[in-house]
């Protein structure tokens, strides 16, 4: 008889499997080179400032596409940003102190007050193209979220350890290897955690970005930020509940199909001699690890062009070293930075001394009221952070210590950082109105709202990059909880928690913009506070006080940077290092 060959379904599935993974992947390309030959069409089309927003379930999808990529394209330029601020602010000794401040300043003065201006600004750019409308809200997005990001990257920078510097210098690297083969992988668990959050505050700031005024004309954007604000203005909440499901299917999609798979990449770049047992593991991953078409893009573009680049950097390096620069040319480099800043300070003189002869119009009530008010609102946001720390600190950390933990409790995170918190302000004012609670106190659960994620996913990426030696050694040494938290946990979480406060604080000063001046109900509610002050004066326009407030906050967080930040930072950058 002819011996029957037959195949196990083992050896099917594995002859199958990479098959439709090599065809997903096929697929997913053409699908992004299409998406981006239609964006293109539609953002170099006739402008349309005010577009018609259809409440049918069915033009979802399509406001769904333009929101996402409106969100990272934000996001992208967001990244480049933050590795060039923060690598500028890390390396150059003479600038850090003034970046810092700078960065603090910005996360913390409402951008969102400058929507005018930025939109204005870009349809002058492009005044017959639908791109500069489309600019001018990515521009808005990419302000909500930056700021984390660039300080994620500088702390993680400040904490590298000697010795892997060391190396780099004995095997003569340039500054480009030493960012991409040392410094972007060991700030990559930072960098990935803070964007969740900086994409989870671009979802928050959709609504306010795809629908404003701007003078006397509306602009808006199809998107679902545009689509939420239509139906809940006309009530309809059928409406809202099928966009916001859809905002929630986006993120969890893309939760598994970006940032789990990122997370679990970013794990191998851990600081550590003993590897974990206890890996974050994303079957999204493997499948691309196995995938033949990817396994052929990297092999046949992305290691030559790589193998190309740092060929002819170490090229440039011994030239460079055989032929010196010679030292003439330092003369006149130093003479366009010195009258570059001249330039700069006449233009500064000049915009202070006008902002200058407003302030005279202020009283001195109006003075002493806006400084007790920066009292008020100062308290309300420390007490924010506190609250904040005391329960995301140790949520954050069980998350980064079990990875099933973190599987389920990250996109559910994701979709409450993302949910529009100004949709849960005025269910929260009214309760806090029937118990007794005023908004002097309440005010203080909406900087919450605003707050406490940047701490939770700086916390969660402090944890996941503590070494999984050190923390085996506390586990073979029989530590108490006390002793691990003191000498293993905290310790290990300190600069990515001092990153977390610092955007939080931020956060939380924004927040305060609207949680003490509210409208609700045709009544305006508010309470004595540097926020409601700034609300005020805009709504009043009365600039004297609007410029006074908004100097008065910029005064009071570059103090707050200088006295407490700052000293922490060095605290993280000396003592809490891996060396």
């Amino acid at each position: 008889m002819r011996p029957r060959f037959t195949l196990s379904r083992q050896m099917v599935v594995e002859r199958t499997w990479p098959f439709f993974i090599d065809l997903s992947v096929a697929a997913a390309l053409l699908a992004g080179f299409y998406a981006i030959l239609w964006v293109a069409k539609f953002w170099f089309s006739s402008a349309i400032p005010e577009v018609e927003i259809y409440r049918s379930p069915s033009h979802l999808p399509l406001y769904a596409f333009y929101s996402v990529v409106r969100i990272f394209v934000a996001y992208a330029l967001s990244l480049l940003f933050a590795v060039a601020y923060g690598y500028t602010a890390a390396y150059n000794k003479h600038l850090e102190a003034l970046m810092i401040a700078t960065l603090d300043i910005l996360q913390s003065i409402p951008v969102l007050s400058f929507l005018p201006g930025v939109m204005l600004a870009m349809m002058s750019l492009f005044p017959s193209r639908q791109l500069g409308i489309e600019l001018g809200a990515i521009l808005l997005i990419f302000t909500g979220e930056v700021w984390n990001m660039a300080f994620s990257f500088y702390t993680s920078l400040k904490s590298i350890p000697r010795e892997l510097m060391e190396a780099c210098e004995i095997n003569r690297f340039s500054r480009w290897q030493r960012l991409i083969q040392l410094e972007l992988p060991f700030a990559a668990i930072g960098l990935i955690w803070n964007s969740i959050v900086s994409v989870a505050n671009g979802w928050f700031f959709l609504m306010v970005c795809e629908m404003f005024p701007v003078g006397s004309r509306n602009f808006r954007l199809p998107g679902l930020g545009s689509y939420l604000q239509t139906a809940a203005s006309n009530g309809d909440f059928v409406a809202v509940t099928w966009g916001l499901l859809t905002m929630v299917l986006i993120i969890v999609v893309a939760d598994q199909l970006l940032w789990r798979p990122l997370i679990a990449w970013s794990d191998k770049f851990k600081f550590e001699n003993v590897e974990s047992a206890n890996r974050v593991t994303s079957p999204v991953l493997d499948a691309l690890r196995n995938s033949n078409v990817v396994g052929m893009i990297n092999r046949y573009t992305f290691r030559p062009l790589a193998e190309k680049f740092y060929t002819e950097m170490a090229e440039r390096r011994r030239h460079r070293s055989r032929h010196a620069p010679r030292r003439e040319g330092g003369r006149g480099t130093t003479a366009i930075y010195v009258l570059a800043g001249l330039v700069a300070l006449c233009v500064i003189g000049y915009a202070a001394f006008h902002a200058m002869l407003l302030l005279k119009d202020i009283h001195r009530s109006e003075a002493a009221t806006l400084l007790e008010g920066a009292g008020l609102t100062l308290v309300r946001v420390n007490g924010a952070l506190l609250i904040g720390a005391l329960w995301t600190i140790p949520v954050g950390v069980a998350i980064g210590f079990n990875p099933r933990l973190s599987h389920v409790a990250q996109p559910v995170a994701q979709i409450a950082a993302s949910f529009p918190a100004t949709a849960l302000f005025p269910l929260i004012l009214v309760a806090l109105m029937r118990v007794g609670v005023g908004l002097g106190v309440g005010s203080v659960a909406l900087m919450l709202l605003a707050a406490q994620w940047y701490i939770l996913f700086n916390v969660i990426a402090g944890a996941q990059a503590i070494p999984s030696d050190l923390r085996e050694v506390s586990t073979l040494f029989k530590f108490s909880g006390v002793q691990r938290w003191l000498t293993v946990i905290l310790p290990g979480i300190f600069p990515f928690l001092i990153t977390g406060l610092i955007t939080a604080s931020g956060g939380a000063w924004n927040a305060s913009i609207v949680a003490e001046y509210f409208h609700l109900k045709g009544q305006t509610l508010a309470t004595l506070g540097l926020g409601a002050q700034i609300s005020t004066a805009s709504d009043q326009a009365n600039y004297p006080v609007l410029l006074a407030a908004t100097m008065i906050m910029a005064l009071m967080v570059v103090t707050i940077n200088r006295l407490v930040w700052r000293p922490l930072y060095a605290l993280a950058e000396t003592k809490y290092r891996l060396d």
